[in-house]
């Protein structure tokens, strides 16, 4: 087997890539995938969000290291192992990041990745859809492949958490993927005619029609690299071992914990780690699976003094007609994620731009559905946005067959803590607002009797969690930079014919959900693969708070 261009990975960029680089009929692609098919309801189903996270079918089922400062707690660390990648078991929220985090990529080295750069790429691949409830039309995308929506937010909770953000002081926003991202107002889901819109379903399977392109299911063990250029990929399916041959380029898109593993493998990354495993380096590159980010988050909760939460569909018999509902006419509540409020906050006076997430959901509940509430209740999910802790990945042997091994070493600065202990008391603050009154119960977690910093503390050490936003781990830098992996054309520093393009790249993580700048770091890498014009650069520019030095709303 062998074509042009040869991408490792379905997932969100890499879906991209397949669809850009097959668009004119000029090239031949071929994608390798390990997991399989992405048909069915625990993925199509937008509701059923927690369930393919869950599954090894789906998923690839790795866990970190013990977190030496979250008690040693085995985090979980899903990625997506089936077609499109982790865009078809994510939360299928919809955050571009805020416009100042790609003017800090762009400073730190990623030259032509500002906000002024990728904000026409993100227009380009989106057909955004407002619902009728305001929005910034000039800021968004009509008629890409990737369509974005707003659940219908019929439950009344999710208007009092936005009115109780007013109530509090702070800024609202009809659209926090336009000019201004600080504020409450309506969440974006990639939800299309109440399915999940994956990378798969809006790039990949529309792109799979072209006779240039071709989807291959196999395990990528190593890039063969020869005389210093990539000319291909090392398979394996059912025991046996094959190459699949790159005529132009070897581009890895396999998420922020392969990718990086893969290169490992490959013998590329840091000499002395890949010595101690009895692998020749090929390229010593000492920042390959460093700088790995996430985001963590915690889940304030609170007791709904009215029977109006999804608590009253935690049943068999409920989840039956919801998903019998959604199966006949793709309507209903399974067709929503049932993330429909947000709010991006600044943490004090000083702080330029949002630090601060929000997601709202009306019921008490784990994310990966294991733990509900018991009876009605409502969470709000609070994280900081750039925590300065970072991570690794690093081999755990010279097998292909073994996991990496991944330590994120989470809450390993004091401003981590600082932060979310913050977060904890600015949403008991908003929680208190009029706005809620008519349906506040008692605070089921952390509870009212956790007051100091102490014990604050214990309760984030226990409950903290990942948001599955690992990202990094390949950083984009200067070629003169002995930390960077790829320049930023997405070329692997030190080897032709090879880039990488997913969120490993990112410099440092971006602010919210990260869908949808991977998927954008795939069109853009498009562009520069070919050999393309780049679109040209906006001259939007993006609301910043006026009163940003002085307070924090």
């Amino acid at each position: 087997m062998e074509a042009d261009f040869v991408i490792i990975g379905s997932g969100s960029a890499g879906s991209a890539m397949a669809h850009r680089l097959s668009e004119d009929g000029r090239h031949s692609v071929l994608v390798v995938e390990y997991g399989g098919t992405d048909a069915g309801p625990f993925i199509q189903m937008p509701a059923a969000l927690s369930y393919p996270m869950n599954m090894r079918r789906y998923d690839w089922g790795f866990r970190t290291e013990p977190e030496p400062h979250l008690g040693g707690r085995r985090l979980a660390c899903p990625r997506g192992k089936v077609i499109g990648g982790s865009s078809s078991i994510n939360g299928m929220v919809y955050v571009r990041g805020h416009a100042h985090d790609f003017d800090h990529w762009a400073a730190e080295g990623a030259e032509g990745w500002a906000y002024a750069d990728v904000l026409p790429y993100f227009q380009r691949m989106e057909s955004w859809h407002s619902g009728g409830h305001g929005g910034d039309p000039v800021w968004r995308g009509r008629d890409g492949p990737l369509h974005v929506t707003r659940g219908p937010r019929a439950n009344p909770l999710f208007q009092a958490f936005v009115d109780a953000g007013a109530q509090a002081g702070f800024e609202r926003t009809d659209d926090y993927n336009g000019e201004k991202q600080e504020g409450f107002g309506p969440m974006e889901q990639t939800v299309w005619n109440g399915r999940r819109w994956s990378a798969a379903n809006a790039y990949l399977r529309p792109a799979l029609k072209r006779s240039n392109l071709r989807l291959v299911r196999r395990r990528a063990r190593r890039v063969i690299v020869e005389e210093g250029r990539a000319t291909g990929v090392e398979v394996e399916r059912g025991g046996t071992l094959e190459v699949i041959h790159a005529r132009r380029e070897v581009i890895l898109a396999a998420s922020s914990i392969n990718s990086p593993h893969l290169l490992l493998l490959s013998g590329i990354g840091p000499a002395d780690e890949l010595a101690r495993h009895g692998i020749d380096v090929i390229a010593d590159r000492p920042g390959i699976g460093r700088n790995l980010q996430d985001h963590l988050e915690l889940y304030i909760q609170q007791a709904c003094t009215q029977p109006i939460t999804l608590f009253k569909h935690w049943n068999l018999w409920s989840k039956g007609l919801i998903g019998a509902q959604w199966l006949l006419t793709k309507t209903g509540l399974g067709a929503s994620n049932q993330f429909e409020s947000a709010a991006f906050l600044r943490s004090g006076p000083g702080v330029e731009y949002p630090d601060i997430q929000y997601h709202f959901l009306p019921m008490a509940v784990r994310y990966d559905g294991q733990a509900a509430a018991e009876g009605h209740g409502f969470q709000a999910h609070v994280g900081p946005m750039r925590s300065p802790s970072r991570g690794q990945v690093t081999l755990r042997s010279a097998d292909p067959g073994e996991p990496p091994r991944i330590q994120f070493n989470y809450m390993s600065h004091e401003r981590d803590w600082v932060d979310f202990r913050h977060c904890i008391r600015l949403t008991r603050e908003i929680l208190a607002q009029a706005a809620f009154d008519p349906y506040r119960g008692a605070e089921i977690q952390p509870g009212a009797e956790a007051r100091t910093d102490d014990e604050l503390d214990g309760f984030i050490r226990q409950h903290a969690e990942s948001a599955y936003h690992p990202c990094g781990t390949c950083r984009m830098g200067r070629t003169d930079d002995r930390d960077a992996v790829v320049d930023p054309l997405c070329r692997v520093i030190g080897v032709d014919r090879l880039r990488v393009a997913d969120s490993s790249i990112f410099p440092r993580i971006t602010n919210g959900n990260l869908n949808a700048p991977s998927i954008m770091v795939g069109e853009k890498a498009s562009d520069h693969i070919l050999g393309r014009d780049l679109l040209p650069r906006s001259n939007l520019q993006p609301w910043i708070n006026p009163r940003w030095r002085e307070c924090d709303r």
